[in-house]
């Protein structure tokens, strides 16, 4: 395990345990760790995770750049989920801002990514298809947000997720009262 791959780790652990200051400290050694050897992984994790600390403290606009320069990068690793993974976050960060033009085509490749790899995790699609429903019922497609919910619903179900399971089903009634 490179010395980047130990600070990454130890930085979601401070993050784990609301120690922002450490994981900042841990994360940004792992950037210039992972640029300096050229580990474009490690420093795709690294981003990522100094990412999550700005979305943690509600700043996307300081996240934005952090998880595109992570998506640029894994364009140029050979790992589809890792890349469908961050590009669904940065159209999180997108949707956030009300960026709805940039957000919907990053959750279209990450579930492009998501579903036609074997290795996708149900969990990693349902995650997927949320921000995406939730996108369309803000743009006023409905009968497009009802079938993502649909789906999200059903993959939520079949892994035992209440809360997911309640949101989605919660949303599928307040729409089909707009239809």
């Amino acid at each position: 395990m490179s010395e980047a791959s130990k600070l990454i780790r130890d930085g979601h652990h401070a993050r784990r345990e609301d120690r922002p200051a450490d994981a900042l400290r841990d994360f940004g050694e792992a950037v210039t760790l992972a640029r300096r050897s050229g580990n474009a992984r490690d420093l795709v994790h690294a981003l990522k995770g100094l990412g999550q600390l700005e979305r943690d403290q509600g700043d996307g606009d300081r996240a934005r750049p952090l998880y595109e320069e992570a998506v640029a990068l894994c364009r140029t690793e050979d790992d589809p989920l890792l890349l469908a993974h961050t590009v669904r976050h940065l159209g999180d960060i997108h949707q956030d801002a009300g960026r709805i033009d940039l957000a919907e085509p990053c959750y279209h490749e990450a579930l492009a990514l998501y579903r036609v790899n074997h290795g996708t995790s149900v969990l990693d699609l349902a995650n997927a298809v949320r921000p995406l429903a939730l996108l369309k019922e803000k743009t006023g497609e409905i009968e497009e947000s009802m079938r993502l919910w649909e789906e999200a619903r059903n993959l939520y179900a079949s892994l035992h997720l209440g809360e997911g399971v309640d949101e989605a089903s919660a949303r599928l009634s307040r729409l089909r009262g707009q239809n």
